[in-house]
């Protein structure tokens, strides 16, 4: 494990962490460790989410597409294999 120093950090911002750490009952160096984690996963985050609406700019989407038929097809599929009717609900 690799380990840091950060100097001419603000004591408000040191003060505000140990109490922090106190509330949550931990240790001060843990909650740092915590918070130093999240925030090198944000930028991981915010990519993925860059590159989930770039995906969905690229879709078209069409309006003539009903999802329901689709969703009550799958419900009924499923219901069946719970039932042991293979053959499906009646009427489908």
């Amino acid at each position: 494990m690799g380990q840091i120093l950060i100097r001419n950090l603000d004591e408000a911002v040191i003060e505000r962490l140990k109490s922090k750490a106190l509330e949550r009952g931990t240790s001060l160096e843990h909650l740092a460790r915590e918070t130093l984690t999240e925030a090198s996963l944000a930028s991981d985050r915010a990519a993925w989410i860059a590159r989930s609406r770039a995906l969905r700019a690229q879709t078209t989407p069409d309006p003539q597409w009903d999802s329901t038929a689709e969703i009550r097809r799958a419900r009924d599929a499923l219901a069946a294999r719970w039932t042991g009717d293979e053959a499906g609900p009646a009427g489908s």
